[in-house]
């Protein structure tokens, strides 16, 4: 009986050792399934609320960074709002937002108003985008338009009544006009091409309608067969089953380019290719939602981007907006000394040199 039970133990023990000296191939499975729960874990401790106000234009970016972002971090609560880059810089010196959104760089008075409130912010450039031209779906004779042939139908002082007015080939038709409002910095950059160097802007008569709202414009050119409107690339490409794209003459090359993905990157889609950026507010940065937000936004930016319907910016722009925020390197690229708006390109004007001292 004795020996009987000895050699069980034996057994046992020997079973136990053959099981303990299996090959590692099989506990590996479950090492690996249990790492992604232990991220998740650290992931889902960070909680907190990002608010981003701005442009409508920007919106679509951000809207995919958050959505992104919370599949990793699930517990932070993103808000984002589109009531265009006037509000956004507004709600940036106000103190109301982390992130603001913008089509256009800052202004001098919207500077101001952040000084006031003793807000520094970090200026990221985020993507490209082709401010588009659209008309009906069913317009059979507007293929494409001059800038001079924009100033007669969006400008203040000409503003055409008729398609007839523009070019004598075109119905006498009423031209319905639906455009970004005021706040809006879509609004702002068209402005900015078809009426600066004169000091006009843009009309707002009552074949006009304006909104922030770029989803409205949309919908009022998809209405009516002989209006016009713009907005950016991504509302359109998003649309382009039920709007017509207009080409523009390039006004260095005199020919018709039509805006892509390609024509916008390369700069041939002139004088309409911009840069957007986001705003952030560096006290906020030191919040570690915000920071983790913002990291992500940067280091996920060209498939965001992308993912948006957008144009990345050279890998160097991103680098250097990383770089700037390492350096607590605050301010705005684009306004001088005395308060004028720098031109050019991107990569000319986002460089560090620019930055206030």
């Amino acid at each position: 009986m004795t020996r009987t039970i000895l050699n069980l133990v034996f057994l046992t023990s020997l079973f136990a050792v053959a099981a303990g000296c299996g090959t590692p191939k099989a506990t590996e499975p479950s090492n690996t399934a249990t790492t992604p729960e232990v991220a998740n874990s650290d992931n889902a401790s960070l909680s907190g609320n990002i608010t981003i106000e701005g442009s409508s234009t920007v919106e679509p970016i951000s809207n995919r960074a958050k959505e992104k972002f919370n599949s990793s971090f699930p517990n932070v609560n993103i808000s984002v709002s589109g009531q265009g880059t006037g509000n956004g810089f507004k709600a940036l010196g106000a103190k109301e937002c982390d992130v603001s959104d913008a089509s256009r760089p800052i202004k001098q008075k919207e500077l101001d108003l952040c000084k006031a409130a003793g807000i520094n912010f970090y200026e990221v450039p985020v993507a490209y985008d082709g401010l588009t031209i659209v008309v009906n779906k069913e317009n059979d004779f507007v293929n494409e338009l001059t800038v001079d042939q924009l100033k007669q139908i969006f400008r203040e002082d000409t503003a055409a009544k008729t398609w007839k007015e523009v070019n004598d080939a075109w119905p006498d038709k009423k031209i319905a006009i639906y455009a970004p409002g005021i706040a809006s910095g879509t609004h702002d950059y068209f402005v900015e091409v078809i009426g600066k160097k004169d000091g006009k802007g843009l009309r707002a008569d009552e074949q006009t309608m304006l909104s922030e709202d770029d989803k409205a414009l949309v919908t009022g050119v998809k209405g009516d067969k002989f209006a016009i409107g713009f907005f950016g690339f991504s509302y359109y490409d998003a649309n382009n089953d039920e709007l017509k794209a207009v080409s523009i003459i390039n006004p260095d090359s005199s020919k018709a380019v039509a805006p892509s993905m390609a024509s916008i990157e390369s700069g041939e889609y002139a004088p309409f290719s911009r840069p957007l950026f986001i705003y952030v507010n560096s006290e906020s940065y030191q919040r570690a939602e915000v920071k983790e937000f913002v990291d992500y936004y940067l280091e996920n930016v060209v498939s965001i981007v992308k993912d948006a319907s957008y144009v990345p910016l050279p890998a160097d722009v991103y680098a250097l907006a990383k770089a700037h925020i390492v350096k607590d390197l605050s301010g705005s690229h684009y306004l001088d000394s005395e308060g004028n708006k720098r031109d050019g390109s991107v990569t000319e004007v986002y460089v560090e040199e620019n930055l206030p001292e």
